[in-house]
């Protein structure tokens, strides 16, 4: 396969690896190739907050030195890759997309910064977010709105949409977000990439600036299954350094992507997950679900009577988390804050340890609830947003031609699988009036084999027809 040195920044990992290892393409010309693409794309998507063009070239000479010497390590190895600014890097900025952190440099690389870094990564930039990871539409006020590759008026979804708007428009081969009530998944359906939010614990949060701690996740944001299988394998296990970091063995995640589905059971939830859903989200995700079984999977309805209660269990915990790690600077400089977060924060303020309480009880009958409805399906399937991504600068998008409210609607179908820790992956099914629509594959607790299996044999199908964003 001859690839032209302009065209490497489009190609996946899986596509570049194998010819990286023979040594027939360059660690230096990929990274040039995605470091001139960032460059060119920055002014009208802005996905990044730096770029590391000096930095990159010595790492991807050094990844180049090490192949040709025989010492690659892995799919990884030589891959330029930049990834949300929340996780830390040492010696580097970290601005967490904020006024109060834009001179914050670390004097440690986050857990998953190093292995990465000892699997050959090639960093090429530090990518932008909505403030403090609190946010749904990436529109923020100290480092300008980035802007949604298929669409440029359109949001990118949050509060990793610097990730996925990079992804969507070659400004880098893959990238790391952090997900609290789907800030991975959201901009990876907005921008028709693939995005996992792996079981609570899986992965280290060591080093990533918190946004609430009983709900954080940091996982792979990518172009293709196999591709956040391979970025996952590298990051997942256990680290003494995370408290929360739980000590399950790492499954072969990269084997696990066989693409074969059948007998697969899927369960489909009709009380919650289709509920109040854009008409052309759900014809594309039921068709979605269609292709699966056209392929032996079969269908079961399930029910999780609790998530009726979710959305109310959600907020009451991410604010009062994200409210308590803010507190001090929201009494002392308040202003420094952007007007839409500093609301959240001091809302925050408001819930009592009792609502506190009750929404932890609500979460333990969830996690029974969804445990119960594994024990007669493998995975879940929906919707990864009811509604497609609406204009920057506006709260509303439209559903079935009815304005509603952005947050409300664009986390509806994020929140339970936060509380509940489960994995959950965000894979590209197609486009409705020309932007992308997501579906969403739940699976049990440190099953992401599974679900990315189940995506994979999904990806096959070709869902988006080759379709990409136009900005050229």
């Amino acid at each position: 396969m001859i690839i032209l040195s302009k065209e490497l920044a489009s190609q996946s990992v899986e596509q570049l690896a194998p010819l990286l290892k023979k040594g027939e393409i360059s660690p230096v010309d990929i990274t040039n190739s995605v470091l001139d693409r960032a460059e060119a794309t920055q002014e009208t998507i802005n996905s990044h907050i730096e770029i590391y063009r000096e930095d990159a070239l010595k790492e991807a000479e050094k990844a180049e030195k090490e192949i040709s010497s025989g010492q690659y390590r892995g799919m990884f190895h030589g891959i330029p890759m930049a990834i949300k600014d929340i996780i830390y890097m040492k010696d580097k900025v970290t601005t967490m997309g904020s006024k109060i952190h834009k001179d914050f440099v670390s004097d440690h690389d986050a857990t998953v910064v190093s292995k990465l870094k000892e699997a050959g990564v090639v960093f090429t930039g530090k990518l932008s977010l909505h403030e403090y990871a609190w946010g749904v539409t990436n529109n923020n006020p100290h480092y300008g709105a980035v802007r949604n590759p298929w669409d440029t008026n359109k949001i990118p979804g949050g509060s990793s949409g610097g990730s996925g708007a990079a992804l969507a428009s070659d400004a880098t081969i893959a990238s790391l977000g952090t997900d609290t009530a789907g800030s991975i998944r959201i901009p990876s359906s907005a921008c028709g990439t693939v995005g996992l939010k792996q079981t609570y614990g899986r992965v280290s949060k060591y080093g990533v600036y918190p946004l609430a701690w009983t709900l954080d996740h940091v996982g792979p944001m990518t172009k293709t299954v196999k591709d956040a299988a391979g970025l996952l394998q590298i990051i997942a296990g256990f680290d003494k350094k995370d408290p929360t970091s739980i000590n399950v063995p790492v499954d072969d995640y990269v084997g696990a992507v066989t693409g074969n589905v059948k007998d697969l059971v899927i369960g489909v939830n009709e009380d919650f997950f289709f509920k109040g859903v854009d008409s052309g989200v759900e014809k594309l995700v039921r068709n979605g679900i269609q292709k699966l079984v056209d392929q032996g999977a079969k269908v079961q309805e399930v029910k999780i009577p609790s998530l009726q209660y979710s959305d109310w269990a959600e907020l009451i915990t991410s604010l009062s988390e994200a409210s308590a790690i803010h507190h001090s600077d929201l009494q002392s400089r308040p202003q420094d804050f952007g007007s839409d977060i500093r609301l959240l924060f001091e809302l925050g303020e408001l819930p009592s340890a009792v609502d506190y309480l009750q929404a932890q009880q609500v979460r333990r009958q969830l996690k029974q609830d969804f445990q119960k409805a594994f024990n007669k399906v493998d995975v879940i399937m929906a919707p990864t947003l009811p509604v497609l991504p609406n204009n920057i600068g506006e709260d509303f998008a439209y559903l079935n031609g009815e304005k509603v409210d952005v947050i409300d609607n664009i986390i509806r179908f994020m929140g339970p699988e936060n509380l509940t820790g489960l994995p959950a992956l965000s894979v590209p099914c197609g486009l409705s009036q020309g932007l992308p629509v997501g579906m969403q594959i739940i699976g049990p607790a440190f099953q992401e084999g599974r679900i990315l299996n189940a995506g994979y044999a999904f990806e096959k199908t070709a869902p988006m027809q080759g379709k990409k964003p136009e900005l050229r």
